[in-house]
């Protein structure tokens, strides 16, 4: 309903309008509440917008949705169930595991369960150290880094690869406890091949109830790689020949089903970068360079940079 106003005339004869009925004022807290919720909302049209991964972006619904009705509950004081959000991220390389964390490191600071949001990636090399009480050292030291964010931690199963006396098993023991310790300002994501990940949960069961969340990231197919491919171009203003495409379409055929170490997007993106490079040296020594020139990546580019690939 409309607002009514009514007038009256002050002694300088100036007219002055005078509403007729209440005014909802927004308050502070409100307009942090609707600040809060386009920037979630901003959040999860970036991870829409990734090509395929419809598994992941489900589970991902269904954390923020968990988190923001547990939240109401513990308004309305009833039970909550505890916000233990560790992960596992299980897949191949290039299949976007580390885009989606940071993704989610963003959203759990808006949704107040992180005070940052950043996101701290390591392998091993980052947390066993060579000698006793280095790797104690040196992971409290990736730890403290990622307070307030998420740590990363990459073929994380290369931790229990040494057996018991490797110094990988004291990586293991300090980030076990620093989730106790700092159980409401870290998460942990542990990430690598799907197989290597199972076998090392069942090597450590206890791991298994501190990582609640288990997320498969499947390899892409071949018409999600194209996408993948020609959004890459689109963003950096190139587009492929139509030859060029039928090319690139090949080689990712024969390189995701005939190698087992093919890395998905990883690769497409090196293809993509390598090809606009080519491109530049047949360009330089061209008189007369036009801006179809500057935009067209050809086959003769996708073949120079597979090559070199």
């Amino acid at each position: 309903m409309a607002l009514k106003f009514s007038y009256k005339v002050d002694p300088k004869g100036v007219p002055q309008l005078i509403p007729m009925g209440k005014i909802n004022k927004i308050t502070k807290s409100e307009d942090n509440n609707k600040n809060d919720n386009k920037q979630i909302q901003i959040i999860l049209d970036d991870l829409e917008n990734l090509v395929g991964l419809y598994n992941v972006k489900k589970i991902v619904y269904e954390i923020q949705a968990f988190i923001k009705i547990q939240k109401k509950r513990k308004e309305e004081n009833l039970l909550c169930e505890s916000l233990v959000l560790h992960m596992i991220f299980k897949g191949n390389p290039g299949t976007g595991k580390t885009t989606v964390a940071r993704n989610i490191g963003s959203l759990f600071k808006e949704l107040k369960i992180l005070d940052k949001g950043h996101i701290v990636e390591v392998e091993r090399a980052d947390l066993v150290g060579e000698y006793i009480g280095h790797t104690a050292l040196k992971t409290r030291e990736q730890i403290k880094k990622a307070l307030g964010g998420i740590l990363f931690i990459d073929e994380a199963y290369s931790l229990a690869r040494g057996g018991e006396k490797d110094f990988g098993k004291e990586a293991i023991d300090v980030l076990v406890k620093s989730m106790e310790d700092y159980k409401n300002e870290l998460i942990l994501i542990l990430a690598g091949y799907k197989n290597e990940m199972d076998s090392f949960m069942k090597i450590n069961p206890g791991l298994q109830s501190r990582f609640p969340i288990h997320i498969d990231f499947p390899d892409y197919s071949l018409t999600e790689l194209m996408q993948i491919a020609e959004l890459m171009l689109k963003e950096r203003e190139y587009t492929l020949s139509n030859d060029g495409k039928l090319n690139l379409q090949n080689i990712l055929k024969t390189k995701a089903y005939n190698n087992p170490y093919f890395g998905n997007a990883r690769m497409v993106r090196n293809l993509i970068e390598k090809s606009i490079r080519s491109q530049a040296v047949r360009l330089i020594e061209k008189d007369n360079i036009t801006r179809d020139d500057l935009i067209q990546i050809t086959l003769e580019d996708i073949k120079n940079a597979f090559q070199e690939i």
